[in-house]
């Protein structure tokens, strides 16, 4: 599902990308194959080994996602055509039923991160409708195209090398599928926050997005490396507000999500 993008850039230091980058971005795609070449120069001394690297090499300029990045609508609505649009009373519905469905799970995951059932619910809901729908890009094309369009590469380059990296990791491929920025699994992690706040919810020794304990605990992990306060308020003005402004940077998406968390939890 489409979502704007945090403007939130992930830690250089994280990624161990370089400062500066050598390849020049490109506003078509007569540019890509010839960036592509330099990218992964700069890619390999960030650490990306042969898998990424290949992955680059096959990855293919995504049209249909500059498309999308340049007709996000639904992020102009206000407040309540925002929410009847993306369904806010069908997850509310569905997500108290998944609550009452597996509470042990949710209350395990509140215990360790502190973060409320509600409110990851909301966004499982919000962002693929509770896993029926993670995407029909290839996440490695997608985010690459993104690094390399000059409308904002440099946001975007620190989650191609993410992506990278999570292939060389077998965290993905370069045919798996996600949203059409890039953002892969039950609640669309960009590829940069995958790698860095991914975990190992189901303790199967891998982290997989796709995999929904996986992806809630990562969820959940994120929030809380980002400043979650464990039985703090989430509603606008209260604490934990401004970590959802974080996931996010809509201001109708995180309204959204305060309200259908705390409908859920209620």
């Amino acid at each position: 599902m489409r979502r704007i993008l945090s403007g939130l850039a992930i830690g250089f230091s994280l990624l161990s990308a370089p400062a500066a980058i050598a390849a020049s971005c490109g506003n078509t795609s007569s540019g890509f194959e010839a960036w592509k070449v330099d990218f992964a120069k700069d890619a390999k001394k960030a650490g990306v080994k042969s898998k990424g690297l290949q992955a680059l090499a096959q990855s293919r300029y995504a049209t249909s996602t500059i498309s999308a990045d340049r007709n996000q609508k639904s992020f102009r609505y206000s407040l309540d055509k925002f929410m009847q649009i993306r369904g806010a009373d069908v997850i509310v519905a569905q997500g108290r039923k998944r609550k009452a469905a597996n509470p042990a799970f949710f209350a395990a995951l509140e215990k360790q991160y502190g973060v409320p059932a509600g409110v990851l619910i909301a966004i499982h809901g919000m962002e693929t409708g509770f896993g029926r729908f993670m995407g029909d890009s290839k996440v490695v094309s997608a985010i690459v195209t993104l690094a390399y369009d000059c409308r904002r590469s440099e946001f975007f380059i620190p989650h191609a090398i993410g992506a990278l990296k999570l292939v060389d990791q077998g965290a993905i491929t370069g045919n798996t599928l996600g949203a059409k920025h890039g953002e892969l699994g039950h609640t669309q992690f960009l590829p940069g926050n995958a790698l860095t706040y991914g975990v190992d919810g189901n303790g199967d020794g891998r982290v997989d997005f796709y995999n929904l304990t996986d992806s809630l605990a990562s969820t959940a992990n994120y929030l809380r490396q980002k400043g979650w306060k464990k039985g703090r308020g989430y509603q606008p003005g209260e604490p934990n507000f401004a970590v959802l402004q974080q996931w996010n940077a809509a201001t109708v998406y995180q309204q959204a999500i305060a309200i259908m968390g705390a409908r859920i939890d209620k």
